[in-house]
């Protein structure tokens, strides 16, 4: 009488075979996820839909946002991250990307007169380079498209540019691309 041996595969697949394709399976699925999480372009927001105004009125981008290329600041000589976007249009006028509350007024040598406003669904947007003539102040509520200041040359960092705006958009605390909520022509 002769007496089989199964192959120790075959014994491994018939004890945990359906341990081992669950396994796989919960991968799968998880690695999907995390795919789309991170390669998807859609931020969510919560349940409100927002609609981002333009912050200058047929404003073109003189220096675009980077946050994988250093870009030479022609001003300072020495090359950097540039997370926001530089606008000029013919009118200088500066508008509120989206309803909010105006966190802060401030000044600084470098970048000038800045607006700072909280908006919904942890947005945050920066208008630097302003007139020291600001149409706001901290607490006031604007609306989209509100005029908030003029764009000018105070930001000394960038004095090779002229006057324009410094535009910086966040979410979460975190930086992000202008470009991505904006509709901006480059220069």
């Amino acid at each position: 009488m002769e007496i089989r041996k199964e192959n120790k595969a075959v014994e491994f697949i018939k004890k945990y075979g359906l341990y081992v394709a669950v396994g796989v399976v919960v991968f799968a699925v998880a690695l999907t996820f995390t795919l789309l999480a991170t390669l998807g372009g859609t931020v969510r927001t919560g349940t409100s839909t927002l609609n981002f105004v333009s912050p200058m009125s047929n404003a073109t981008v003189v220096k675009d946002y980077s946050d994988t290329e250093l870009q030479l600041n022609e001003t300072l000589g020495h090359w950097e991250a540039h997370l926001s976007v530089d606008l000029t249009s013919e009118n200088s006028d500066v508008f509120s990307v989206l309803d909010g509350t105006v966190a802060s007024v401030n000044y600084d040598y470098l970048n000038g007169y800045t607006v700072t406003i909280n908006h919904t669904d942890g947005f945050v947007s920066i208008y630097s380079s302003l007139e020291e003539a600001v149409d706001v102040k901290e607490g006031d509520t604007v609306t989209a498209g509100e005029k908030i200041g003029k764009a000018s040359e105070t930001a000394t960092s960038e004095l090779e540019l002229g006057s324009h705006l410094h535009f910086t958009l966040k979410l979460n605390d975190d930086y992000v691309n202008p470009n991505n909520y904006l509709n901006l022509e480059l220069k």
